[in-house]
């Protein structure tokens, strides 16, 4: 296993299509242990993404091989203490309790070349990168939206 920091940011985008977005302050280094597969290899363009690429660690692999590499990620990550706590169809959201309080979080997108045709042999990109602030923090209290509803 290699350790990567992920000291660049990411925040989850509500797009139609999931995407990773810079945010406003980086967050301190994320230490995650990346594990080396077979048929997975480093991609330090993010299939010529480049907005992921500047703030993200990818790997490439094939449309059909893709499932089983986002099993063997989650895997590891699961022994390394990480829950995955969210996400969506290419998004997975994993987080992990500090010591001190709080949670640190990072994400795993899944993506393809949307110009090509999908294949089971033809490219497929996994993306790390970290969730800035605390991901487990409460959400603020506020106003209810709308009166409670009588007692009968």
């Amino acid at each position: 296993m290699k350790t990567l920091i992920l000291a660049a940011a990411a925040a989850l985008c509500a797009a139609t299509a999931p995407t990773l977005v810079m945010a406003q302050t980086p967050p301190a280094a994320l230490q995650v242990e990346i594990p080396e597969l077979e048929r997975v290899t480093a991609d330090p363009t993010c299939g010529g993404k480049t907005a992921i690429a500047q703030q993200a660690f990818c790997v490439t692999t094939t449309q059909a091989g893709v499932n089983d590499a986002v099993d063997a990620y989650s895997a590891a990550f699961q022994e390394q203490g990480w829950l995955a706590a969210g996400g969506d169809n290419n998004l997975i959201i994993y987080v992990k309790r500090k010591p001190d309080g709080g949670c640190d979080g990072f994400q795993m997108l899944a993506f393809a070349d949307d110009t090509r045709v999908p294949a089971p042999g033809a490219a497929a990109w996994l993306a790390f990168a970290a969730i800035p602030g605390n991901v487990c923090a409460a959400a603020p209290a506020g106003p209810i939206s709308g009166p409670p509803a009588p007692r009968q």
